[in-house]
């Protein structure tokens, strides 16, 4: 038959125990209340495609980014103008609600397929194979 640990054992091993879900319960508060991490809370994560940092994207993707910030001028008519989310790629939103960006593509003769899509919420995705495939741009990193 096994001995019982003694008393102070014990209320060492329940302070432990106390002390550990207080620090979990303290660490849900905080990421609930002040909005968990920032890839949560980077706009268009919620629909679900990879993230991807605006600096692993080509440097010509970096520089349409500058521009769009500024407001412009743009190289192409076309910037700027509705995309329509046909594809139903992204998230569903009302029409007008994306904007798109030519990503200029080198040596290509015209304005090539990479394109960056803006939304209302801030949101920015990019598309290297027009409009196949997209992901969520975070434009802080």
């Amino acid at each position: 038959m096994r001995e019982a640990p003694p008393r102070r054992n014990r209320r060492r091993i329940t302070a432990a125990l106390v002390g550990l879900l207080l620090l979990v319960g303290a660490g849900w508060v905080a990421q609930n209340q002040w909005g968990g991490s920032a890839t949560d809370q980077l706009p268009g994560a919620e629909s679900g495609l990879p993230i991807t940092p605006l600096s692993e994207l080509p440097a010509e993707a970096r520089q349409t980014w500058r521009l769009i910030q500024r407001g412009g001028p743009f190289p192409e008519r076309q910037d700027g103008t509705v995309f329509g989310n046909r594809e139903g790629l992204l998230p569903a939103r009302e029409h007008g609600y994306y904007r798109e960006y030519t990503v200029p593509t080198p040596n290509s003769p015209d304005r090539g397929a990479r394109r960056l899509v803006t939304g209302e919420g801030d949101e920015l995705y990019y598309t290297p194979d027009h409009y196949r495939s997209f992901v969520v741009v975070d434009p802080d990193r």
